[in-house]
């Protein structure tokens, strides 16, 4: 058995999936690991990023499988299940040997390895689209809209395009606190990420202050005190979410 190992990154397991290609590995017989368990017998190989590897792997899904299912092996690489990357993998090896159409990658559920990768990216995406509507900016005395968020998975990558999509000329900023990651957005232009960054002391505009108390007084006026049903209330939002959200 061949094991590679490798670092918690899509550069670094997309290398991993290059060199068991580029290397001609019996894919049966060869695992991509996250951990350093070790296994009896096997060849371990340590994996070094190599950026233009991992972007020609990453051009062969999106060509060889869609869009869809592209960003669907990412975000289940996003999160934070240790055996992720073997998955991921022998999805890859499955979806090329069966030569699938786009967005037919997941049809064989009868295979573990993508039936996990499948359930991974179910819940990376249902995390995503809580916070598509979870996120609460605040305006900041210099005019920059901040939010923080806390997120189970390592998804500030999917959550940047779709706030840069509605707020292109806005300078906003996304911070993972969980993770130490700044999403940043300067108005009218690309948005990046910057990581190992603290949090700084937020001073918020005099505007937001006032806001925010109106929007706290607002959410308390609408609620119907006959009708409260907590039980409903965490399942479509998790408490989870509420430490970040201006309303509570």
């Amino acid at each position: 058995m061949v094991i590679y190992r490798c670092e918690d990154s899509l550069e670094s397991i997309f290398t991993a999936v290059y060199r068991a290609y580029e290397e001609h590995r019996d894919h049966e017989d060869t695992r991509i690991l996250l951990h350093d368990e070790p296994i009896l017998f096997a060849e371990d190989i340590r994996v070094e990023k190599d950026a233009n590897k991992a972007v020609k792997v990453m051009r062969t899904l999106e060509r060889k499988f869609g869009e869809k299912d592209y960003f669907d092996l990412c975000s289940a690489l996003a999160t934070e299940d240790e055996d992720k990357a073997d998955a991921v993998y022998h999805t890859i090896v499955q979806g090329l040997k069966n030569d699938c159409y786009p967005e037919h990658l997941y049809d064989n559920l009868a295979n573990a390895h993508v039936l996990k990768t499948f359930k991974l990216a179910k819940y990376a995406w249902r995390e995503i689209h809580h916070l598509y509507g979870f996120v609460r900016f605040q305006e900041l005395e210099n005019g920059i809209l901040f939010a923080s968020i806390g997120p189970r998975n390592n998804i500030l990558t999917f959550l940047m395009p779709h706030f840069a999509d509605r707020f292109p000329s806005e300078n906003f900023v996304i911070y993972d606190e969980i993770r130490g990651i700044f999403g940043i957005h300067p108005a009218g232009k690309q948005w990046f990420l910057q990581i190992g960054e603290e949090k700084p002391v937020l001073k918020y505009s005099e505007e937001e202050q006032i806001y925010s108390e109106l929007f706290r007084a607002f959410v308390s006026s609408i609620a119907i005190e006959s009708r409260r049903n907590l039980d409903l209330q965490r399942n479509m939002l998790p408490l989870r979410f509420r430490e970040y959200m201006i309303e509570f």
